[in-house]
């Protein structure tokens, strides 16, 4: 939200600096997102009077000006504005001046042969509104050399970010009690006359959506003239909130709006027919809006309407054909309370965002009906004319102040700061809260403002005592400590991510952080049938849906690095994926994905052409991970099915067991690179950290002492003939398994298949590490070990080879 200095003080009478004022915004918390001075765009600009108005030589539509600047000797200038004049005042732009419009440096130059010292300007080109026809036409008492941002008044400009439980502060009224409370100034409420109608209001107002719209209250004006601009000062104060003067009842509504938080609307009279009702719209009732779109509607939305239609979603935007304009006499005000919930519905629906909806969403004040009307009146009257009905109240607001009792002592306690009692009673009472002490009891009685939604009880409040108070002025406070050596406070899954970290970095991979939210595309591609989560109001269609997969987000990485010259991404994530569980639940499930793509070594000239990732590189990381993840890799099983977002004959996953997946790697399909427009080849792995069985025992911080074997190893090398199709890994498993007390180790350093190798066979060499305990091995311990290793080997069809 944005206001001028200059709005400020109109409700706050204050001798503070800017930066005083944007200190103390901070500090009671709305944060200061940027300061403007207009007075810096309009650095080189100053007041001059035109002496001289002759044709150009050269140029019809040009003229050649004397312009006296209030020092030294007149200067000429070229202007092409028509109602450029002798003898009067308007703003000259010297050169070295930076045009705000467009950023263009003034320069001295020549015009059509004829030599121009800088430029008489416009409106449009200050920034100071939409008139472009002519040059600025100053009155006659305007200071000749004088700066003009000096002479326009020009105000700094707060750039606020309100948080949405304050819609008390969507005004600038709001902004002012606050800073007041805060010991800034003084607050100066808006002062409220008292207008009289003439004659009951010739229209029916009535609200038929008593939950929608629970009061609506208008009046009638006749006789305002629509055709002239809103006064410079409303013009002005707009602006600086970022809001173009569109006509003057427009500028009424919307400097309402933006002062006190109060959203209003005005019809023309004429285009009217009938009553003017609050009620709900109906299935397939449709409407054009201001923004020039038309809108579809349902039931569930509430609209305001007459004979012949809707003219308003109410509470958002108004309707095109019902708007005022310059030919406006007789104009119907509308001011009215309606549902924040129902708001927030109907505009996710509707796609549908505006200043009003921002307000009433939040909740404006249900009790500022009639001096919101008032005020919206006694505007146009002085800016428009005309003569006032007498206001029509339709339904009752929500308006009844909330009593909560509040014991100050809990300022203490919850908000650990000491504040004097009567300091607690000052400050609740400078922010609106009329409090008083009961009687014979340390508790207070604090009546809440309709206009304070956010305020539920007691703790609310000592939050408004310590945030006027200083959150600065809180002391810190160590949390008290037990004695002897702290106890844990990361849980079993954070440790297990904290080391996997490590362990991936420690590989050379780079740890990504991508988004939760996924185009729907992407993610249905890797849901494998799951019913996603979608977001119904999201940031971007295009990130809506919850990911069920880390490897989409980690690809659109590789492919952002890919297009920008990388020759190769080594990508890695812990997060988690997003499911529905029972009953509709949301499931969250941590896992970690690896994306591997591009080169893995360069070309050069020891190895020749580069090398690309293949399934085994991401069998290799998968291994290793779920190693530092604390997995039994010894006993997984390597199975298919991967998913079919992998390539069928290169991927797999890792399962202790035929259902427990614990992993899944591989080559990605070429039809899921073709989905994400990414060149292959590229690998990815995929860790279920949900899976992976906790330690038994619950492990502590400190590791098992470390104690060498006594005696040293024995090595035996085994060379079986296996049929082609076994998988080299359920071999080592089965030579393993023949004596898990005394074979510590065993591997594949060769498989052959070839001259001397049946048909259908390969032969497959592993090297097994024996390990003696107390004594060492005797020749027939030994021959016993390596007959069991050959009998398990056997079970899988290999048989030793000669």
């Amino acid at each position: 939200m944005k206001f001028s200095l200059e709005w400020l003080k109109h409700f706050l009478d204050t001798d503070a600096s800017v930066a005083d004022i944007a200190a103390a915004l901070n500090r009671i918390g709305h944060e200061v997102e940027g300061i403007e001075d207009p007075a810096d765009k309009l650095t080189g600009f100053r007041v001059a009077k035109v002496l001289t108005a002759n044709p150009h030589p050269d140029a019809d539509k040009l003229q050649v000006l004397t312009v006296d600047t209030g020092e030294g000797d007149p200067l000429q200038v070229v202007c092409g504005a028509p109602n450029a004049r002798a003898g009067m005042k308007g703003v000259l732009g010297l050169p070295g001046a930076v045009v705000p419009a467009n950023g263009m440096e003034l320069r001295k130059s020549a015009i059509r042969g004829v030599e121009s010292n800088g430029m008489m300007c416009s409106v449009r080109e200050l920034e100071l509104g939409e008139e472009h026809d002519g040059i600025i036409e100053l009155p006659e008492d305007a200071l000749v050399g004088q700066n003009f941002a000096e002479y326009h008044d020009a105000s700094p400009v707060f750039d606020v970010a309100i948080t949405p439980n304050r819609p008390d502060c969507m005004g600038v009224m709001g902004i002012a009690r606050d800073l007041a409370a805060a010991g800034l100034g003084t607050f100066k409420p808006v002062e409220v006359p008292s207008i009289e109608g003439e004659g009951a209001c010739p229209v029916e107002i009535r609200t038929d959506d008593a939950e929608g719209c629970p009061a609506f209250y208008g009046r009638v004006i006749r006789g305002v003239d629509n055709s002239k601009p809103s006064p410079d000062w409303m013009q002005r104060r707009l602006i600086a909130a970022g809001q173009r003067p569109i006509s003057a009842l427009v500028d009424c509504t919307n400097y309402l709006m933006l002062a006190c938080g109060r959203p209003a609307h005005v019809y023309d009279l004429a285009k009217l027919s009938g009553a003017v009702i609050a009620r709900r719209a109906s299935n397939g009732e449709t409407m054009e809006a201001l923004n020039e779109k038309t809108y579809t509607l349902d039931d569930t939305m509430t609209v305001i309407a007459d004979d012949a239609g809707v003219h308003d979603i109410a509470g958002i935007m108004g309707g095109e054909h019902s708007g005022a304009t310059e030919a406006t006499t007789d104009v119907l005000l509308e001011i009215a309370y309606f549902d924040p919930e129902r708001i927030g519905v109907t505009g996710r629906k509707l796609g549908l965002a505006s200043d009003a909806r921002t307000r009433f969403e939040r909740g404006v004040d249900p009790a500022f009906l009639d001096d919101g009307l008032t005020l919206l009146t006694d505007l146009i009257l002085k800016t428009c004319g005309g003569t006032p009905t007498d206001v029509v109240r339709a339904g009752e607001p929500p308006a009844k102040p909330r009593m909560v009792e509040f014991d100050p002592s809990l300022t203490r306690r919850l908000g650990g700061v000491d504040v004097d009692e009567y300091e607690q009673s000052r400050i609740l009472d400078r922010l609106g809260f009329r409090n008083r002490k009961v009687i014979d009891s340390n508790l207070r009685e604090v009546a809440i403002p309709p206009r304070r939604h956010d305020i539920e009880g007691p703790a609310d409040l000592v939050e408004e005592v310590v945030r006027i108070h200083g959150i600065d002025n809180v002391e810190s406070v160590a949390l008290p400590r037990r004695p002897g050596v702290a106890l844990p406070t990361a849980t079993p899954l954070q440790q297990a991510e904290r080391k996997l970290r490590r362990a991936a970095a420690a590989r050379g991979l780079n740890e990504a952080i991508t988004w939760s939210f996924l185009p729907t595309a992407d993610a249905e591609h890797f849901a494998d049938g799951a019913e996603l989560w979608v977001l119904e109001n999201p940031i971007s269609e295009d990130m809506k849906a919850m990911r069920p997969s880390l490897i989409p987000g980690l690809l659109s990485a590789a492919k952002r690095n890919a297009d920008r010259g990388s020759d190769g991404a080594r990508l890695f994530e812990i997060g988690r994926r997003y499911f529905r569980g029972q009953n509709g639940a949301s499931d969250e499930k941590p896992t970690l994905g690896v994306v591997l793509s591009g080169e893995k070594t360069a070309r050069g000239w020891s190895n020749g052409k580069g090398a690309k990732f293949d399934a085994y590189d991401a069998k290799a990381e998968a291994m290793a991970l779920l190693e530092a993840a604390g997995a039994p890799v010894g006993n997984l099983m390597v199975m298919g099915e991967a998913g079919e977002q992998f390539h069928p004959g290169q991927s797999a996953t890792l399962r202790l067991g035929p259902k427990n997946v614990l992993a899944r790697f591989g080559a990605l399909h070429p039809n899921t690179l073709k989905a994400f427009d990414i060149d292959g080849p590229v690998v990815a792995v995929e860790i279920f950290l949900d899976a992976i069985p906790a330690k038994k025992g619950g492990g502590g911080f400190a590791r098992a002492t470390y104690a060498p074997p006594a005696l040293q190893d024995v090595t035996r090398d085994f060379a079986f003939l296996v049929p082609a199709e076994l998988p080299a890994g359920e071999l080592v498993k089965a030579v393993r398994g023949a004596d898990k007390k005394s074979i510590v180790g065993a591997r594949v350093f060769d498989v052959f298949a070839g001259q001397g190798v049946p048909e259908g066979h390969k032969s497959v060499a592993v090297e097994v590490v024996l390990r003696p305990g107390e004594k060492t091995f005797t020749d027939e311990e030994i021959k016993a070990i390596s007959d069991r290793i050959v009998a398990n080997a056997a079970k899988q069809g290999a048989e030793l080879r000669g």
